[in-house]
């Protein structure tokens, strides 16, 4: 009996070691896909940026004061780059169990590559000290709240309604406030924005783990890891975004 509950005690301390190795190899594989879109993103949104031939492609053109040319707005095809992520998400939300391995990573690198033509319109406005140091804090924020996610015991999941309702709450806010700007309302979007997704870093972390140990042992493990990067890069990008409303100087 003595020598029984001896193997089923290391059987119990292997699995558990298989898993936290598993759960590992996951993490590094999710922060991988995350740390390849970003990087997928800024070389488009540097080449934009680099070439005015190629911005002129996306975007409409004018003059700053100090005689640079920049980016005003998005023309019809720009439009189309700006949103078609929202549909390429969309499609992968409904259509994520039927999807290939290589389907879901197609649209991941998809909406990384589209980010960037979006991003080059807002990074345009900038000075590039102020875009890199807004950057190094972003990712900064983002290691220690990632970190705080994945170790923490405390169950983050009531948290993760209040940080829906309140992504809602900014999409409406920054909606009406496209047609009716308001410097006031513009601040507390950002304020408000900083602070959910920064919430949702360490929610969106402690997810990816629960997510990994429902699918662990199944051939969806990549997919999972892909979903995961993908979650955890629009949190970087989005609070990355509201920091450079702070943190960014102006061309002008």
């Amino acid at each position: 009996m003595a020598n029984q509950n001896f193997n089923t005690f290391n059987t119990a301390a292997t699995t558990d070691q298989a898993f936290d190795a598993g759960l590992r190899a996951h993490m590094v594989r999710v922060y991988n896909y995350m740390a390849s879109g970003l990087a997928l993103s800024g070389i488009v949104a540097y080449a934009l940026m680099a070439t005015p031939g190629l911005q002129q492609i996306f975007f409409t053109m004018g003059m700053t004061r100090g005689g640079s040319l920049v980016a005003v707005g998005p023309n019809l095809l720009g439009w189309i780059a700006i949103l078609a992520p929202i549909g390429l998400l969309l499609l992968v939300s409904f259509r994520a169990a039927q999807m290939s391995v290589g389907s879901v990573q197609a649209i991941y690198w998809a909406v990384t590559a589209l980010m960037g033509v979006s991003l080059s319109l807002v990074l345009s406005h900038y000075t590039g000290a102020s875009v890199a140091r807004t950057f190094f804090v972003t990712a900064a924020s983002f290691a220690a709240l990632s970190l705080y996610g994945y170790t923490t015991k405390r169950d983050l999941s009531a948290f993760g309604k209040f940080l829906f309702m309140g992504l809602i709450g900014i999409v409406l806010a920054s909606l009406v406030n496209m047609f009716f700007p308001s410097g006031t309302m513009s601040f507390i979007i950002s304020v408000a924005g900083v602070l959910i997704f920064s919430g949702l870093i360490a929610y969106d972390t402690q997810k990816i783990k629960e997510q990994y140990a429902e699918a662990w042992g199944q051939d969806v493990s990549e997919k999972v890891a892909i979903f995961g990067a993908l979650s955890l890069y629009l949190d970087f990008v989005n609070l990355f975004q509201f920091l450079l409303s702070f943190m960014g100087q102006s061309r002008d």
